[in-house]
């Protein structure tokens, strides 16, 4: 438990500060403790009541266009997600937790900047993309990351505007999960445990964001990307 502990503590930790990672941190080490499926559903559970303190908090300064947009995709591709995580077996998921992260490395490190004109249905596709990769893993993050750092967007929007928008695609999976069985006595327990430890994380990690300058936010992003690519990649090679 104290794994599980010093995961959820640590990936709220950075998930204040860069308003994401709270399941690419989470997850790969909760894995370790109960099945994959079942790390999904806790992250999942504890990110969707995490959520409406995030509404709460930040709703006066989200990009509110791209968040629907976002959302609208999300519909879509959540759903999807949540089926290929009921049917993949565990080593199946953990390989495709390391590619989505590596992708959104990829996206990050080429710095994509798409003509303005193309922006609000980069952002559908992106939706899509989160969708998926959210219902699977509870790994929106990647897809969304690269479309706010591929803008002008400042690092205080962005950040506000995952939270929220990561919050609506835990809700979205949320009844999949339960429809799936995945949300049984032993989640709802770990998830119960947890938000207290998720509570002062964000509210360590809010507080490194106002203290650290503006240019070391996307270097965090960057570095937490890697680390958890690899980490998730070497998992579904041993675990096979």
């Amino acid at each position: 438990m104290a794994l599980f502990g010093a995961a959820i503590f640590g990936a709220a930790v950075l998930r204040g500060f860069s308003g994401f990672g709270f399941a690419l941190a989470a997850v790969p080490l909760v894995a370790m403790i109960v099945a994959p499926a079942r790390a999904v559903a806790i992250v999942i559970l504890v990110q969707t009541v995490m959520g409406l303190r995030d509404i709460a908090q930040h709703h006066a300064i989200i990009d509110r266009s791209g968040v629907v947009r976002l959302s609208l995709g999300a519909l879509i591709g959540t759903p999807l997600g949540v089926a290929a995580l009921l049917l993949l077996d565990p080593p199946t998921i953990r390989l495709c937790i390391a590619a989505i992260v590596g992708i959104g490395v990829l996206f990050l490190i080429q710095k994509p900047h798409p003509p303005a004109q193309l922006r609000p249905l980069l952002a559908l596709a992106t939706g899509f993309l989160s969708g998926l990769f959210g219902g699977l893993a509870a790994m929106p993050g990647p897809p969304a990351v690269a479309y706010y750092l591929s803008g002008s967007t400042s690092a205080n929007v962005a950040r506000a505007s995952l939270m929220v928008f990561f919050f609506l695609t835990s809700a979205l999976a949320l009844p999949g999960l339960i429809l799936g069985n995945l949300i049984d006595i032993q989640v709802v327990a770990l998830s119960c445990g947890a938000l207290p430890l998720m509570l002062v994380g964000t509210g360590v990690g809010s507080r490194l964001f106002k203290l650290a300058p503006s240019s070391s936010y996307r270097v965090v992003v960057l570095s937490v990307l890697i680390a958890m690519a690899v980490s998730s990649g070497l998992q579904s090679i041993l675990n096979r």
